[in-house]
This record gives C-alpha cells, sequence and structure tokens, in this order.
C-alpha cells in the first residue's frame, strides 16, 4: 500500500493551517473593531468561500494561479515554477476553503471578550502585543480552538478545489481525498473504503484530544 496520499495529505493540512490559524486571527481581531458597513463587506468577501462550491474556488484559484494568468504567468517568467499542479498548490486550496471556519469562530471568540479586562491591562503599562498574547488569547482560547480543528479537518479532507489547483498524480500530488475517488473511478472499493476509514480515524483522533484538552483546562479553571 503506497502511504504517500496521508503524508502528503496530512502536510498539506498542517501547512494550511497554520497559515490559517495567523490570518484567520489577524483578520478576526482587526475586522472585529471596524465600522459595521466596512465589517460587513469584508465579512462577506471572507466567508464567501465556506459557502461556495469547491470547484468554484478551485476554478477561481485556477483563473488567478493559472500558467497563462496574471499571477501565474508572472511567477513563472519570474521564479520558473508553476503555482499549479503541484503538491503545495493544494495549500493555496485548502487555505482559501477552510479560511472562513477560523475567521468566524475567532471573530465571535474576539467579540465576546471582554474589553475591561483590555482596559485593565493598559492601566499597568501593558502594551497591545502583551495583552493580545496573555489576556485576549486565553480568554478566547476554546474558540479559537475549535476554529484551528475545524481548519485541520477541512483541510485534511479537502477535494474540490485541490483536484482542480492540485491535480491528481501519484507520488506527487495525490491526497487521501483524491485517491479515494480515483480508487472509486477504477472500481478498487476495498483500498477507497480503507483510505476512507484511515482519514475519519484521523479526524476522530483529533476531535477526541482537543475534547481533552478542553475537560482538563475546564478543570483547572475549577
Amino acid at each position: 500500500m503506497d502511504w504517500f496520499p496521508l503524508w502528503n495529505s496530512l502536510r498539506i493540512a498542517a501547512i494550511a493551517t497554520v497559515v490559517i490559524f495567523f490570518a484567520g486571527l489577524a483578520a478576526a481581531y482587526y475586522i472585529a473593531r471596524l465600522p459595521r458597513l466596512v465589517k460587513g463587506v469584508l465579512d462577506v468577501v471572507l466567508t464567501l468561500p465556506l459557502v461556495l462550491p469547491p470547484t468554484v474556488a478551485g476554478y477561481l484559484l485556477l483563473r488567478l494561479l493559472g500558467p497563462n494568468r496574471p499571477v501565474g504567468a508572472w511567477f513563472l517568467e519570474t521564479f520558473g515554477t508553476k503555482l499549479v499542479m503541484t503538491w503545495w498548490s493544494a495549500i493555496f486550496a485548502t487555505v482559501v476553503v477552510a479560511f472562513p471556519l477560523m475567521y468566524r469562530t475567532a471573530r465571535g471568540a474576539f467579540e465576546s471578550f471582554d474589553e475591561n479586562l483590555a482596559a485593565a491591562g493598559r492601566t499597568l503599562g501593558r502594551s497591545n502585543t502583551w495583552i493580545f498574547w496573555r489576556v485576549r488569547m486565553p480568554v478566547c482560547r476554546q474558540g479559537i480552538l475549535a476554529g484551528t480543528v475545524l481548519s485541520f479537518a477541512r483541510a485534511l479532507g479537502e477535494y474540490g478545489a485541490t483536484s482542480m489547483v492540485a491535480g491528481y498524480t501519484p507520488g506527487r500530488t495525490a491526497t487521501i481525498s483524491t485517491t479515494v475517488y480515483q480508487l472509486w473511478r477504477i472500481g478498487d472499493d476495498a483500498l477507497a473504503l480503507r483510505w476512507v476509514l484511515i482519514n475519519a480515524a484521523i479526524s476522530a483522533v483529533v476531535l477526541l484530544a482537543v475534547n481533552a484538552l478542553e475537560r482538563k483546562t475546564g478543570r483547572r479553571r475549577a
């Protein structure tokens, strides 16, 4: 059994989750503080990939990153590297598709934060950076953790946008999701089911670990 799809899926999901974590936190923190009208417009733009079909998101990425498209053509001419049909091009797809999950949960957590805590920190001479990491983040930890886990699970199982941007090449761009589809196409249901179970097991382990961490955190607070 070729384990490359598992390794490739895990590294894509891990890298995408790191990008989504910091980008989602920054977007949620700053957009939550904007005027309502501006916040509403940006909220629609950043959340749109959550409701669009993944294939539509993949198509839009191809229109932007393809070798004959503006960004893709410039990158190919400048660096001699294509932005599509490589294993790391799947990171673009997973970031776009999973980003709204992190953004929405983090923004909800930040909006429910008691700003009096931040004001108390400022009166003690603490910087906004210190307050963000030492006060705001611990208080909003559960919402942020939930968004991170959901983003990782979504990135791990992404198929539609990934298949369009990265394609399916065994040993190069294959992921669990694209491998399952290809195995189904050729009628290898037994191996396809094996990959489905592996994907489900990984997701279950991640969710169980998060639940255990939340219970441990709850006992410490009690």
